[in-house]
């Protein structure tokens, strides 16, 4: 090899090893400017695709929650009224809008972190925990909708600032929060439950099919997982229900006493009232939920490269 040629090929390592560090500094500057950035990204789709998520479904199958929340509410062989199955849904939305933000805005930044910090093989852990982590979150916003929206369903009140202002003057801020033991004993469990059902399905699904799942496969899988949750937690949900809408009269002076109370007076087979109408509405729900859920956050995905694009045109 000539003189020239060997300080040719010099000349091109060091250009290479030069690129590289320089290409390895950018990549290390992009993942440190983007840690904060990831996050927020995270929180803002999740809680963008939750809040819409949440509000379809709630406004299409509200009826058959009421059915179903009068059904768990009456006491021995009460007679179900039929009527109003849309009552309180206008004050429900705008406790469901935010609590469904909050949930899946907090879901996803902990999904991410749990997925990246525990090895491969405990992903369902990662969404178990994820899904507890959302469901604490959003009770904050949940237990107060719920506690008006159950009262109003059983024909306590007729509006729902109505509600929210007799509850707090009769039993005070906490009346708003009647059940709240009662609630994280049946949505902690339930979110961490259908989420991990979800997730778990969806990703042995996609490996499966080595491809990207359409709308109708992620709307077919929420249901499955939500029928399954909706079945296994009724009897926490017949509790949470007895507790938020008995009001002032303390019928139950807490969870164990309510499930010895039902249990002594109805028998045990009064802990699976509404199942039927609550599978129907969660399995239902689940479809909604996730299918508008995904479709979402696809669409703030595909919008993303063209928000970075129209704000710098600098490579990084």
């Amino acid at each position: 090899m000539s003189v020239d040629a060997k300080r040719d090929s010099a000349d091109t390592l060091r250009y290479n090893i030069s690129s590289q560090d320089k290409a390895n500094m950018n990549v290390s500057s992009l993942s440190t400017q983007q840690k904060p950035f990831d996050f927020l990204r995270l929180l803002y789709e999740g809680a963008v695709a939750g809040a819409a998520a949440g509000v379809v479904v709630e406004t299409v199958l509200y009826p058959i929650d009421t059915i179903k929340t009068r059904l768990q509410a009456v006491r021995g062989g009460g007679e179900i009224i039929l009527k109003g199955l849309y009552s309180g849904l206008a004050g429900n939305l705008v406790g469901v809008l935010p609590a469904s933000a909050i949930f899946v805005g907090v879901y996803e930044p902990a999904k991410q972190k749990l997925l990246k910090s525990l090895p491969e093989n405990f992903s369902a852990l990662a969404h178990l925990t994820a899904g507890a982590i959302g469901g604490a979150a959003s009770s904050i916003v949940r237990v107060p909708t719920e506690v008006v929206k159950q009262r109003m369903q059983t024909g306590q009140f007729a509006s729902a600032p109505d509600a929210v202002r007799i509850i707090v003057a009769k039993e005070g801020i906490r009346g708003l929060y009647a059940g709240y033991g009662s609630f994280l004993l049946r949505d902690l469990p339930f979110d961490a439950i259908q989420f991990c059902i979800y997730e778990q399905i969806r990703i042995g699904y996609r490996l499966a099919a080595r491809r990207d799942l359409s709308d109708p496969e992620n709307a077919m899988i929420g249901a499955f997982a939500g029928a399954i949750t909706g079945a296994i937690t009724t009897p926490l949900d017949v509790i949470k229900t007895r507790l938020m809408v008995q009001g002032s009269a303390t019928q139950y002076k807490g969870i164990f006493h309510c499930v010895s109370t039902i249990t002594r007076e109805e028998g045990s087979s009064a802990f699976f009232k509404g199942m039927g109408p609550r599978v129907l509405w969660i399995g239902i729900g689940g479809s909604i939920f996730f299918g508008v859920l995904e479709r979402t956050k696809l669409l703030l995905a595909q919008k993303r490269p063209l928000e970075r694009g129209s704000n710098s045109l600098k490579p990084v």
